[in-house]
């Protein structure tokens, strides 16, 4: 094929959020708004699309990446991770319209699906904000449904808001990032879980390198564990059975090579590509080809207000369709780019709060920063594990000295404190 690729822009966007995901995002992922459009253009006429998440992403695109492929033959750099998310995808995209044929065909793969199962996610959230989110997830199509669950919220309150919200057929996957700790911590607590018909999938309960702690934790539950693929060797993971299956990400060729690992020893997986209409697309092809990607791929296209497309994808089902036209096989709203443009620097302020997570008997701790104070104080095993009764309030700045007072403390640590 002669082809020859004459331009590479790369804009920058903030795609907002939905009102809801707006408001409890902001305590971590709030970066994620920020969305670097790749747009390449060659010589018989065809352009290619692509993004990148570059506050949350497998690799982003350098100005070396850009100079190394202009001029050149995009088919040369297929399977390339090393260029990037959103001018990978975009060579895909422009590959593919230029032959007439779907990303999937692409990848040297046979057509083993042609609607690729995908959940609806949010990051941790209160048990009622869940809720009304799964009715947003059943009205959109969705029949699977996966969150955070964290120790500064009560999971069972969490599980028991999205059962009452939902149909038998609704399932919910939950991930600790390791908060339990150990298998002592998780046991009890999945097996409660366990008896939650709507319960499907733990991933990470507790760290990845404990390997006898995960290979007896899965003794002790009646639901699958996930855990990431290469958090440890895949051969320690296969050979130890620490997990039932895997979460699989980062470039095409990364996410190939682990699906066909991973069939070799036939662990289910879900595919987690994070982005807008575009990387949920490209999910859709790799989930066409990969015959192991069975679990409910995670894109958190949900998150987003506007997915950046002329024509959604079509979900039906707790499914999507793979798209059947050229390229990534979906229509690039070109119009977000003036809507949405950014100007640099490409980051968002993060808004000042307090966050306090309350116990029953009015126990507290202040932060002021989710993931450098609460993270490292659940991790570091500081505050109990996973307590029936948690809930975490949120204070914005008020611009009161109360406020300032107490933020000050907590630029220092955690602040303890009784009500």
């Amino acid at each position: 094929m002669s082809l020859r690729i004459t331009d590479i822009e790369r804009i920058t966007l903030t795609v907002p959020f939905t009102p809801r995901c707006e408001k409890w995002n902001a305590r971590e992922v709030w970066q994620w708004k920020v969305v670097e459009v790749c747009r390449v253009e060659t010589d018989a006429g065809f352009v290619g699309w692509g993004e990148t998440l570059p506050h949350y992403t497998w690799g982003r695109v350098s100005d070396d990446a850009v100079a190394r492929v202009k001029g050149k033959n995009p088919a040369d750099f297929l399977g390339d991770d090393s260029l990037g998310a959103g001018l990978q995808m975009a060579l895909y995209d422009v590959v593919g319209k230029a032959l007439g044929v779907p990303v999937y065909k692409l990848l040297n793969q046979p057509l083993v699906r042609a609607w690729c199962p995908i959940s609806w996610w949010t990051i941790d959230f209160p048990p009622e904000a869940l809720a009304e989110e799964a009715k947003d997830a059943l009205a959109a199509g969705y029949v699977a449904y996966k969150t955070k669950a964290r120790p500064w919220w009560d999971v069972w309150a969490q599980v028991e808001a999205l059962s009452a919200a939902s149909p038998e057929y609704f399932k919910i996957d939950l991930d600790w990032n390791e908060f339990l700790l150990n298998a002592s911590n998780a046991a009890p607590v999945l097996q409660s879980l366990d008896t939650y018909e709507r319960v499907a999938l733990y991933e990470s309960p507790i760290p990845h390198r404990d390997l006898e702690g995960n290979r007896w934790l899965r003794q002790k539950t009646n639901r699958p564990l996930a855990h990431h693929f290469g958090a440890v060797p895949f051969a320690s993971a296969a050979r130890e059975e620490i997990c039932d299956g895997f979460v699989v990400a980062g470039g095409l060729a990364s996410i190939l090579k682990q699906g066909t690992l991973a069939a070799a020893f036939e662990k289910p997986f879900f595919l987690q590509m994070v982005g807008t209409g575009l990387t949920t697309a490209l999910s859709a092809h790799l989930g066409a080809v990969l015959p192991f990607a069975q679990w409910p791929a995670v894109n958190c296209l949900n998150n987003f207000a506007d997915d950046l497309l002329i024509n959604p994808l079509e979900i039906s089902g707790g499914y999507v369709r793979v798209p059947e036209a050229p390229g990534l096989g979906i229509e690039f709203d070109a119009s977000t780019l003036t809507k949405y443009k950014m100007e640099p620097p490409y980051e968002i302020p993060k808004e000042r709060h307090i966050l306090s997570v309350v116990w029953p008997g009015g126990r507290v701790v202040h932060y002021n920063n989710l993931r450098q104070a609460a993270w490292n104080d659940g991790w570091a095993g500081n505050i109990p594990v996973q307590e029936r009764g948690v809930t975490m309030e949120t204070r914005l700045d008020d611009g009161s000295k109360d406020f300032a007072d107490l933020f000050a403390q907590t630029e220092l640590g955690p602040v303890r404190d009784r009500r």
